[in-house]
């Protein structure tokens, strides 16, 4: 249980409430070991005297000791619960902040679907540990040690029955559990497969629609459904055939008690309520044995929980944030790529290699090329999404690597490729870029981007609410959106992703134009010529290789690609036209 143990440390604010809750089960646990011994004096000396008085008096006393165990139950159940869902959100709250450090190197790793099973059912199924640790894993064994103490004072030789079935519920329990462990691992392993499946399904609903792949996308979640329930049966099966067995080793435990205790009955050895009492602390005992049993299994999954909980507080970031970064020497917005080579991963084929072009201050820099070529891993590297794995890139003079990343990336705006926008309301959204900008900052960013004839066309302009992703507006009206949020962010170097390319040439121009007016370095990544022609400086990629380089007439009088490039598109407007 080493990984659930060091999860055990988010309970120390909660220390209090960890105290009480046992010393709550202890008093209602030294109720329940009372009443055997109460009802053994009502049938001995009460009944065998026909003392009613006794009855009366020992069953009032054994109503009230009940009350009492109930009360302390219930503080105990309080107790135990508020600690539990207080455990459960500071290790929420610490594996989302956890996530919220990582590299997209790491994320890519541990995969979307995995992380929300983490900060979800795996938490689910610790909270549910703690809560039983502070509950029946202490009425458990308190009643366990108790049963067997007062059972072995009220008839010594009966206690014997003891050395021959602990020993045997010991050895089902231990199977149990060393089969149970691997098993609700696969179970919460087969959770992250159907919650990837989900996940990808509602984020491209509309793309498996426009296919009329709805039957694929039911026999893919089918198959991973399916496996998760073949999982999730052969654990639980173990534990369902454990049940009888365990069941079985009781009750051949009592009647062996009922046999033996019968004879000595008959002998004069033993008062018929002391067997009485004497049974009900042997079931006592050995219920609480299966019910610690039931707890060390919860422990399994918790510890499988537990373990993958662990794997990403334990991840430690690709990229090392250096917080004590000097400030660059300026902070004009130059941008210098220096023989850079990147690949995503260490067996990974190389995306960009030797890499060199250099932006100056005030001008725009348009990165032209095909599909897969390498032009947004570019862009990516810049704001130190991803590190270089060789070469180096410079921003204002100083490495990226040398920069505080808070520093950097409030230095450099960026409108990503995926226009995602988040539930809020239109204004929300674009001040999501500087959380402290007035109502005139909002505006303006939304006149550059070209936004504000569709926002004021919307039921209530600016504070119409966009929904999950931005579904209620057409892709174009997301791209600028995410272009006046990153304008607002007042940053020397903007980048934009293929940020207009479902935007119409006219709107792309004008935004152009508002940009130019900026002065402040402008990075575009771009498939349309049309997006790159007024740009400072043209590249051209092809396979992560730099194949051309100028300025638009440059290009058309120099280059092969860069002609074939603006033939075919100009002569597929001309033909479309």
């Amino acid at each position: 249980m080493h990984h659930t143990r060091r999860l055990f440390s988010y309970l120390t604010p909660y220390r209090l409430l960890v105290l009480l809750a046992p010393l709550m089960m202890i008093g209602e646990v030294a109720m329940d070991l009372m009443q055997p011994r109460l009802t053994q004096r009502i049938i001995d000396v009460g009944i065998a005297n026909n003392d009613l008085n006794e009855v009366l008096r020992t069953g009032g006393l054994m109503i009230g000791l009940s009350l009492l165990g109930a009360i302390f139950g219930v503080l105990c159940g309080v107790f135990a619960v508020k600690a539990s869902l207080e455990f459960a959100t500071d290790v929420r709250a610490s594996l989302f902040r956890k996530v919220q450090s990582l590299s997209f190197a790491n994320l890519d790793k541990l995969e979307t679907g995995g992380l929300i099973t983490r900060l979800t059912n795996d938490v689910v199924q610790l909270a549910d540990a703690v809560q039983m640790m502070l509950r029946i894993m202490v009425r458990a064994p308190l009643l366990l040690i108790g049963s067997i103490v007062m059972a072995s004072i009220t008839a010594p030789r009966l206690a014997l029955l003891y050395v021959v079935l602990i020993p045997v519920l010991i050895i089902l329990i231990g199977s149990v559990m060393m089969r149970a462990f691997p098993r609700f691992r696969r179970v919460q392993q087969r959770l992250d497969a159907v919650n990837s499946v989900i996940q990808e399904n509602l984020a491209g609903v509309r793309v498996v629609k426009a296919f009329a792949r709805h039957i694929h996308e039911s026999k893919r979640f089918g198959a991973q459904n399916d496996d998760l329930r073949d999982s999730t049966l052969s654990a639980v099966y173990l534990i369902v055939l454990a049940m009888p067995l365990m069941m079985l080793t009781v009750n051949i435990g009592l009647v062996a008690a009922l046999w033996f205790g019968g004879n000595m009955v008959n002998t004069g050895d033993i008062e018929v309520g002391a067997l009485v009492a004497f049974t009900n602390y042997l079931m006592q005992s050995l219920f609480a044995l299966m019910m610690v049993s039931m707890v060390l299994m919860r422990f399994t999954r918790a510890e499988a929980s537990a373990e993958r909980v662990n794997e990403v507080l334990d991840e430690v970031p690709i990229i090392v944030n250096n917080a004590d970064g000097p400030p660059p020497p300026t902070a004009a917005g130059k941008v210098e790529f220096q023989h850079v080579s990147f690949q995503y991963g260490e067996d990974a084929t190389p995306v960009l290699q030797d890499i060199s072009f250099t932006v100056n201050p005030g001008e725009s820099l348009a990165i032209l090329g095909s599909t897969g070529s390498g032009k947004s891993s570019i862009v990516s590297l810049i704001p130190r999404f991803y590190d270089v794995t060789a070469g180096r890139i410079l921003v204002d003079e100083m490495d990226v690597r040398e920069w505080d990343q808070l520093r950097l990336r409030n230095h450099v705006a960026v409108a990503l490729q995926e226009s995602v926008l988040f539930s809020g309301t239109v204004r929300e959204n674009i001040r999501f870029g500087k959380q402290d900008a007035t109502n005139e900052e909002v505006e303006r960013a939304a006149r550059m981007a070209q936004a504000e004839e569709f926002i004021g066309k919307l039921e209530d302009g600016y504070e119409s609410v966009v929904g999950q992703r931005g579904v209620n507006l057409s892709g174009g009206q997301r791209q600028r959106l995410a272009i006046a949020r990153a304008i607002i962010r007042g940053a020397n170097i903007l980048i934009l992703d293929d940020s207009t390319s479902a935007v119409d040439v006219a709107t792309e121009r004008r935004i152009q134009d508002a940009l130019a007016e900026l002065d402040i370095t402008v990075i575009l990544v771009a498939q349309r010529i049309s997006a790159v022609v007024n740009a400072t400086r043209i590249i051209v990629l092809d396979n992560g290789r730099v194949i051309a380089e100028g300025t638009h007439d440059d290009l058309m009088q120099t280059s092969d690609a860069y002609r074939e490039i603006y033939r075919s598109q100009v002569e597929s407007v001309v033909g479309n036209a």
